[in-house]
């Protein structure tokens, strides 16, 4: 099991930048890969961005690519999601997620956040 507590997320005018981050329990971290996702207001959840493991390999999804970079602490326990040139369509409830130990792509999703809300105003 793992519980993962979001963090970081405000309101932010279109153009800034904002840094999520993801603290998991247990000692299991270094050997999950993780995600971010994001469910925008009145959509679906959308994949967001996913590292693995080592941190060795990322992937994003096209709306973001260029704009967030995920990245990892092993050490800490933490996965970060670093947004910049925000977008009023990035304004989500931005999630993270675990695999369990050993995942590999194509990811599944395990363990889920609650939640942070990022808003982005025009």
């Amino acid at each position: 099991q793992v519980q993962l507590v979001e963090s970081g997320g405000a309101l932010v005018q279109a153009g800034g930048s904002l840094s999520l981050s993801c603290a998991a329990s247990g000692r299991t971290f270094s050997s999950r890969a993780m995600g971010w996702f994001r469910r925008p207001p009145g959509k679906e959840r959308q994949f967001v961005a996913a590292i693995t493991s080592s941190g060795d390999n990322t992937y994003y999804a096209s709306a973001v690519k260029g704009r967030f970079t995920i990245s990892r602490d092993n050490a800490k326990n933490t996965v970060y999601l670093q947004m910049n040139s925000l977008k009023p369509e990035d304004t989500a409830v931005y999630y993270c997620a675990a695999t369990k130990p050993g995942g590999t792509p194509p990811f599944k999703y395990d363990y889920w956040g609650q939640g942070t809300q990022v808003t982005v105003s025009s």
